[in-house]
């Protein structure tokens, strides 16, 4: 059934490896998550730091909400776009798979520019490895999609499902975090309970649409890694979603119980 869906894997080691890789360090990274230790940045860059983690953190340089994000994407999104522009496409399917990855992470950094608005910080310890992480899936997504070539096409053609999807997930994405960071005044830094959109279900329905996205990027590409990448993210915020509703149900006294982390009406 799976053959049905993706592409022959490659007789790459290397695929074979960042595929249980990508896949297991983002899942256990969503895990820790649910454990209470989180990734340092957004509400959580500071979060039940000890007074020993206080003192490290301070000797580690610290940069502010904007810098960190900037350097968490650009790298991506420079290797997504160095590949559209550069690298020859063997098929529509490459095409697609490059400018889908270079959208997303185009979006991203001018989000970080225009839209949001950051009331932490981040560690430089944090930003890089993220920031690797990304670029490293980026150029391994494409890479894989390369190896591809040549190999017969899937029964089952995903493509078209997966540009809708990735094009809703995108849209959807950007949609809540707009009305997020209409939330805050200039200057203010206090956060509040989202209203409007999805958030009257889900506190984090930019992470349900960003998981939508990656499936659809998944599905444009239909190689082993790729899923592999986009089960791994979806593991990982569904962690992050489920430790944002704790922190908001520790925060507000009237946060509603009725309001879901992830999926309306069910997680």
């Amino acid at each position: 059934m799976l053959l049905t869906l993706i592409f022959p894997p490659p007789p790459s080691i290397f695929m074979a490896a960042m595929s249980v890789i990508s896949f297991t360090s983002l899942a256990n990274a969503g895990f820790s998550e649910l454990r209470g230790k989180h990734m340092q940045y957004s509400k959580f860059w500071n979060f039940n730091s000890s007074q020993k983690s206080a003192e490290k953190k301070q000797q580690i340089p610290q940069l502010s909400g904007r810098t960190g994000m900037l350097i968490l994407y650009a790298p991506a999104f420079l290797a997504a776009l160095s590949c559209l522009l550069f690298f020859p496409h063997h098929s529509t399917r490459h095409l697609l798979l490059s400018s889908a990855l270079t959208l997303h992470f185009l979006k991203r950094l001018l989000e970080v520019q225009f839209v949001h608005s950051y009331s932490g910080g981040m560690s430089i310890d944090t930003a890089i490895p993220i920031s690797l992480s990304y670029f490293l899936s980026t150029a391994t997504m494409i890479y894989g999609q390369n190896l591809t070539q040549g190999l017969p096409e899937p029964p089952i053609d995903l493509k078209e499902p997966g540009i809708l999807l990735f094009l809703i997930g995108i849209s959807g994405n950007f949609y809540h975090h707009y009305i997020l960071s209409k939330m805050r005044s200039k200057g203010d830094k206090e956060y509040k309970i989202p209203k409007g959109g999805l958030f009257e279900l889900v506190i984090c329905p930019h992470y349900f649409f960003e998981i939508m996205g990656f499936v659809g990027v998944s599905c444009i590409s239909q190689t082993l890694y790729a899923f592999s990448f986009a089960m791994g993210t979806a593991l990982y915020l569904t962690g992050r979603s489920c430790a944002t509703r704790k922190w908001y149900l520790s925060k507000f006294k009237e946060f509603p119980q009725t309001v879901k982390a992830l999926i309306p009406y069910v997680l």
